[in-house]
C-alpha cells in the first residue's frame, strides 16, 4: 500500500516543534509520579499495592483509550484531540491532589488521568507527524518526538521533587497540572487529520483492525510490546522507591528517573537513525536482549548512587528507542492512513504489559518486602521479546493493500 504525506497548513517544522513540546509535557508529567510514590502511601497510609493499583489502573485506562484517541486524530484531526486530552489530564491530576482514598485516588490517577494521558499521548503526536513529512523520513522524526517526551522526563523529575519539597506533593500536582493546561493552545499547531488516498476505502474501526491483525508480524510486534510497558511502569513507578528501600535518598530516586530521560534522549535519536538504515525488527530484537543484560547486571552489584546512575544511563539509552522502531513498523505495514489507530493498538498491549508491572511491584512488595521476582521477571520477558521480534517481517501487508483497494 503506497501513501502519501498530507501537506500541513503550518510548516513543518513549527508543527515538529509543537508536538515535541507537547509530548515532553505530557510524558514528562507521567514520568514525574513515581516520585509521589513514598509521600502519597506516607500521608494517606495506602499499601504499596494499593498505590500500585492506582498507577496500573492508570497505565491500563491509557492503554484501552489510546487506540480510539488515535481513531479520532485519523477522523478529525490531531489538534481537537490533543486541546481535549490536555483539559482531561489537567483535570485527573488536580484531582489527584485532592484524593483522600484510595477509591478516589484510583478514580483520578488512574482512570481519569489515564484517559487524559492517551488522549494527549506522543502517540497522538507521532500520527500527526507521520502525516505530514515523507516515508523516508518518518523513523526520524518519530525518534525526535520520543527524544521530546525524555527530555520532559529529564525536565520533570527534578522539576516534580523540587516542587514536592518546596510545598508538598498536593501542591506539586496543581502547579503540574496547571502546567498540563499548556497543552491546549500548543494543539492548534497540529491541526489537521489524515487524508484518503486514491483507491483506498475508508474502514471502520473494527474492519481496520481485523484485517490488520490477520498479518503476523503485526501480531509479533503487538505481543513484544507488552514487555516495553512492563519494563518501564515498573521501572518508573518503583525504582525511587527501591532505591530509598536500598539506602539511597528520594533526591537519588529523582535524579535516577532524570538520567533515564537524559540518555534516552539519545537512545530515541539514534532509534529513528538508524531505523531508517537497518532492519527495524532487529534493532528491538537488540534492544529488548540489552534491557535484561543491563537488569541483570544491576542486580549483580550492591546498589550505591554511581551504580543506580549506570543503571539508568543504559536503560535510558533503551527506554523509548522502541517507540520510533514499532511506530515505524506500523506504517510500513499499513501506511499512515490508520497509523494512529492501529498503533494504539500496538500500545494497548504496551499498557497491558504496564498494568501487570506496576501492580505486580506493588503486590510482591507487599507480599514479600522486596522487589526480587519482579526484577527477575523483567529478565526473563527482556529475552522472551527479543525471541518474538526475530521473525518479524520489514515489508507492507499486500493483502491489507489488495483489500482496500
Amino acid at each position: 500500500m503506497t501513501a502519501t504525506a498530507t501537506r500541513p497548513a503550518l510548516p513543518v517544522p513549527l508543527v515538529i516543534l509543537a508536538g515535541c513540546i507537547i509530548a515532553a509535557i505530557g510524558f514528562g508529567t507521567r514520568g514525574s509520579f513515581g516520585l509521589f510514590t513514598l509521600p502519597v502511601t506516607e500521608d494517606l497510609g495506602l499499601t504499596r499495592e494499593q498505590w500500585g493499583m492506582a498507577m496500573a489502573v492508570q497505565n491500563l485506562a491509557w492503554g484501552i483509550a489510546q487506540p480510539f484517541a488515535g481513531g479520532m486524530a485519523d477522523k478529525y484531526g490531531s489538534g481537537r484531540v490533543l486541546a481535549f486530552g490536555g483539559l482531561i489530564y489537567a483535570l485527573g491530576v488536580l484531582g489527584m491532589a485532592f484524593s483522600p482514598d484510595t477509591l478516589t485516588m484510583t478514580v483520578t490517577a488512574g482512570v481519569v488521568t489515564g484517559v487524559g494521558i492517551a488522549i494527549a499521548s506522543f502517540g497522538v503526536v507521532m500520527a500527526a507527524f507521520g502525516r505530514v513529512v515523507p516515508e523516508e523520513k518518518r523513523s526520524m522524526v518519530f525518534g525526535i518526538a520520543t527524544a521530546a517526551s525524555s527530555a520532559g522526563q529529564f525536565i520533570f523529575a527534578p522539576l516534580g521533587q523540587g516542587f514536592i519539597s518546596a510545598f508538598g506533593w498536593q501542591m506539586a500536582l496543581v502547579w503540574i497540572g496547571a502546567i498540563l493546561l499548556l497543552i491546549i493552545p500548543l494543539s492548534a499547531l497540529l491541526r489537521g487529520r489524515a487524508a484518503s488516498v486514491p483507491g483506498q476505502a475508508d474502514l471502520r474501526f473494527m474492519e481496520a483492525l481485523s484485517r490488520a491483525w490477520g498479518y503476523g508480524s503485526y501480531r509479533l510486534l503487538v505481543i513484544g510490546f507488552f514487555v516495553c510497558g512492563f519494563h518501564l511502569a515498573f521501572i518508573n513507578v518503583h525504582m525511587p522507591a527501591y532505591l530509598v528501600q536500598c539506602g539511597l535518598t528520594p533526591e537519588v530516586g529523582s535524579w535516577t528517573i532524570a538520567v533515564i530521560g537524559l540518555f534516552n534522549i539519545v537512545g530515541s535519536l539514534m532509534s529513528g537513525w538508524l531505523g531508517s538504515r537497518l532492519p527495524k525488527q532487529m534493532l528491538l530484537a537488540s534492544i529488548y536482549f540489552l534491557r535484561a543484560i543491563a537488569i541483570a547486571a544491576f542486580l549483580l552489584f550492591p546498589v550505591s548512587e554511581w551504580t543506580a546512575y549506570a543503571f539508568a544511563a543504559s536503560m535510558g539509552l533503551l527506554w523509548l528507542s522502541t517507540v520510533p522502531l514499532t511506530a515505524g513498523l506500523v506504517t510500513v505495514f499499513f501506511g499512515p492512513r490508520y497509523m494512529g489507530m492501529l498503533y494504539g493498538i500496538a500500545f494497548l498491549s504496551h499498557q497491558i504489559g504496564s498494568f501487570v508491572g506496576v501492580w505486580l511491584g506493588g503486590y510482591v512488595y507487599d507480599l514479600t518486602g522486596a522487589y526480587d521476582l519482579v526484577w527477575y521477571l523483567g529478565i526473563a520477558l527482556g529475552l522472551a521479546s527479543a525471541a518474538v521480534h526475530i521473525p518479524i517481517n520489514e515489508r507492507s501487508d499486500k493483502n491489507f493493500a489488495l483489500k482496500t483497494a
